[in-house]
């Protein structure tokens, strides 16, 4: 039923727990896994003059490092279970945008994410990027927390 699975990580410990999950949901369904992670940019703008500014090149560089090391865990364990992949870095002030946009265009049947379960001020200042998800797709997707 499921042959193709798009997994979205931020390399956190709920992410390496799905991972483990879709490899197995794909195993079981005979699927690829299609693993993306979504850099944002840098978030600083200075305000005056005078502001002190981090350097964006350094932050760029290390969110590059961070989110192919993130893609290039589900690679190892999908080859850990002999599971076809394919991995995708993407750049997006709106991460939930390339994460649906990448799911049309790998046609992928289904999105299986982790949910860090956010509540109150924090899920209404932070936002959930898997609430958009589910906002802004037709696919199923199955959340795990």
């Amino acid at each position: 039923m499921f042959k193709s699975i798009l997994l979205p990580t931020d390399g956190s410990e709920l992410s390496e727990k799905a991972t483990a999950i879709a490899v197995e949901f794909a195993r079981v369904h005979g699927a690829r896994i299609v693993g993306i992670t979504v850099i944002q940019p840098f978030p600083f703008a200075p305000m005056t003059d005078g502001a002190i500014v981090p350097d964006a090149e350094v932050f760029d560089t290390q969110a590059n490092v961070a989110a192919t090391r993130n893609v290039e865990r589900i690679a190892a364990a999908a080859a850990a279970a002999g599971i076809p992949f394919e991995g995708i870095v993407a750049n997006s002030h709106n991460p939930y945008q390339e994460i649906v946009a990448a799911a049309e265009k790998h046609n992928c049947d289904i999105i299986l994410m982790a949910s860090h379960g956010r509540k109150g001020l924090n899920k209404l200042f932070l936002g959930s990027e898997t609430q958009k998800v589910l906002a802004h797709t037709q696919l199923p997707v199955l959340v795990l927390r």
